[in-house]
């Protein structure tokens, strides 16, 4: 079956090169020039990721994004301007699972999307049946679900990625270049903070534990502690 991308950006030139590239790569593309018909699409169950204009012509990308977050947990990669690091930022606060700086190499973008395709194909079908618990949390792969004390928590797709990783490890060290491999399915580079924030965005959503639960060591990367 292919991957159905819905493709939502006002820049009608940018769009179809997308949107072409998108399909001779086997991707399935709708597309939307404004956020209103993007989030109609996107809510209506037409695609199984989206990538988003954070710049849009009637309500802005980082718009739909919070409305989509209250009702789905579908992967949403941004299209940012680049060097704008603010919305990037606020990008990932508001449910981001990743992006990618505009004018984009359509070979980068889709490396990315098949990246995070892959991610969600891999945890559907290995261990589906293999609850797991750390603690006050407990990991559901059947679900793509993580739950601290029998509540789920409200996690985009990255960050479950992340967080499943770093409970496979309790108590080890993750180094960031293993995590961004294994959890975002590309190499780190030089001043991506992609990664850190998506670690902050997970420290909240735990409840900012004093000392933190997910441990930054320095130098190296990161590491779960499970609360006693």
């Amino acid at each position: 079956m292919q991957n159905r991308v819905l493709l939502v950006e006002d820049d009608e030139e940018l769009r179809e090169l997308l949107s072409r590239y998108l399909a001779n790569q086997g991707f399935t593309v709708r597309e939307a020039a404004n956020g209103q018909d993007g989030l109609s699409l996107a809510l209506g169950q037409h695609c199984d990721l989206v990538v988003l204009d954070i710049m849009l012509p009637d309500i802005s990308g980082l718009e739909v994004l919070r409305q989509l977050r209250a009702k789905t947990h579908l992967p949403v990669v941004l299209l940012t301007a680049r060097g704008d690091e603010t919305d990037r930022i606020v990008g990932f606060e508001v449910g981001a699972d990743d992006y990618i700086p505009k004018p984009c190499n359509p070979r980068e973008l889709i490396a990315r999307l098949q990246a995070l395709l892959r991610r969600v194909a891999w945890d559907q079908e290995v261990g589906m049946d293999e609850s797991r618990a750390y603690g006050d949390l407990r990991v559901e792969p059947v679900h793509r679900r993580i739950y601290q004390n029998d509540m789920a928590l409200d996690l985009t797709a990255t960050e479950y990625e992340v967080l499943q990783v770093l409970l496979a490890h309790a108590g080890s060290v993750v180094r960031k270049t293993d995590l961004m491999q294994w959890a975002l399915g590309r190499r780190l580079e030089a001043y991506d903070r992609t990664l850190d924030m998506h670690i902050s965005n997970l420290r909240k959503k735990l409840g900012n534990d004093d000392p933190p639960r997910i441990e930054t060591v320095r130098g190296l990367g990161y590491s779960y502690r499970v609360p006693v």
